[in-house]
């Protein structure tokens, strides 16, 4: 009887699925895939298969405190960690293989997968840390070297970015070429970078950004597009010459004036008073240095650069990286409103950082301009390269304020106040605040000039 009660219930609900079934049966149907659009599904896959075989897939041994850097890791019992780390581009028949220097730089061994699956150890020959760039190279000929592009990519160009995350094939990512940031000093080092609206990412990074042909535009960079927040590629013309380099020495020597530079601002330039609004500051140099040699100094306004005038900083620094080291360049400069011109030969860039400073107290409040300092003690000076006296750190900004505005950051040491060379905070808290404050700030090893304003 149970039974029999529960069977009407039955064929209702199955009544009512059959309905709801009929309903979805009747539903319209999908409008069809425009013929442009499959035209284009197609030709991504076209572009993807043209390089897959050149694209390899990293596979390194680090130590276990540096895993981090990796996307997929396997912890292994001897306190190294084995994994995938990314991908790389064989640019040679020979072996010859290019990377993302953050890929490899904590390797103890280094192996590739190719697309057929083998696996073959490789050796590092070099790497250039400005360019996010390394060489390898796998034992062996007539690997499947991918094709270059060899026309300037233009803005706008559709763009695939192809990487070898996982060892069942390659991955891609589809974007356009959105910038070539020419003037831009974050680039400095690498002649026209590419931005693309593609996020560099674990599946991509390491691996050749591709023109519909297959013709290799660039290498995809997750470090510099972290730093940059857009994604950045490393363009053709600028791999062939660090790779050359790389091959020949295992390094990359670029030559520098040895100071830091900074834009000229119309404001910048009425604050210090020079009769021009284009240029770059210098604002600190290396002791030892070709601009010390030179007798430069930080506030020198340089104007022109072997009779070119200069725009901005990174054109200055452009036309540094253009010219060899040891080599005389002619500089035109501004100082306290007088010009001269100097004679500077250029030597070999180092590459070390100077490390940060902890910030360990809330610090002195500066009144009306919305940031906080403390005094650093001299080993604290001598760490970041400075005189062995107390300078002030700044320790707090507040958010919106006349500091905030004008660039400064917790870390920073105020070197200098309108033209004078600073010691301890009181010697800041005395300095002239009628209206506005020029001041010299050193930010790890840069240094910058800002305006406070009241």
């Amino acid at each position: 009887m149970l039974r029999a009660r529960a069977f009407p219930f039955v064929l209702a609900a199955t009544v009512v699925l059959a309905g709801e079934a009929q309903a979805q049966q009747k539903a319209p149907p999908a409008p069809p895939v425009p013929a442009e659009a499959k035209r284009l599904e197609a030709a991504f896959a076209a572009a993807s298969d043209r390089v897959a075989a050149s694209v390899v897939q990293l596979l390194v041994t680090v130590r276990e405190e540096a895993e981090g850097r990796f996307a997929r890791n396997l912890v292994r019992g001897d306190g190294a960690t084995a994994g995938a780390a990314g991908s790389g581009l064989i640019v040679g028949a020979d072996g010859a293989i290019v990377t993302n220097n953050a890929l490899i730089e904590d390797a103890l061994t280094l192996q590739v997968r190719l697309l057929d699956g083998r696996v073959l150890p490789a050796k590092l020959v070099g790497r250039d840390p400005a360019t996010d760039l390394a060489l390898l190279r796998i034992e062996g000929t007539g690997f499947a070297a991918a094709r270059p592009a060899e026309v300037e990519p233009k803005v706008g160009q559709w763009a695939v970015a192809v990487g070898a995350p996982f060892a069942s094939g390659n991955s891609l990512a589809v974007g356009v070429v959105s910038n070539k940031p020419r003037r831009s000093v974050a680039f400095a080092s690498i002649d026209d970078a590419l931005l693309t609206d593609i996020q560099a990412s674990a599946s991509t990074t390491g691996g050749p950004l591709v023109d519909l042909e297959g013709r290799v535009l660039g290498i995809t960079s997750a470090a510099l597009s972290r730093e940059s927040g857009t994604g950045v590629v490393v363009p053709m013309a600028a791999v062939k010459r660090v790779l050359a380099e790389l091959a020949k020495s295992g390094r990359v020597t670029r030559p520098t004036l040895g100071a830091s530079l900074q834009d000229l601002t119309p404001e910048l330039a009425a604050a210090m008073k020079v009769d021009v609004r284009a240029g770059a500051i210098i604002t600190q140099v290396a002791d030892g240095g070709p601009a010390k040699k030179a007798n430069l100094e930080p506030g020198d306004v340089v104007a022109t650069f072997d009779g070119k005038p200069l725009r901005d900083a990174a054109e200055l620094t452009r036309e540094v990286l253009a010219k060899d080291v040891a080599q005389v360049v002619n500089l035109e400069v501004l100082r306290q409103g007088k010009r001269y011109s100097t004679q500077v030969t250029l030597g070999p860039r180092p590459d070390a950082p100077l490390a940060p400073v902890p910030v360990q107290q809330q610090g002195v409040p500066q009144v009306g301009l919305g940031f906080n300092v403390r005094d650093l003690s001299v080993d604290e000076s001598k760490q970041r390269g400075l005189p062995a006296k107390a300078l002030p750190l700044v320790t707090v900004v507040a958010p919106g304020s006349s500091a905030d505005r004008a660039g400064l950051k917790v870390g920073d040491v105020i070197v200098e106040a309108d033209g004078v060379a600073l010691g301890a905070v009181k010697e800041l808290q005395q300095a002239s605040l009628d209206g506005q404050l020029l001041v010299r700030v050193r930010r790890r090893d840069a240094a910058f000039y800002a305006i406070l304003k009241r």
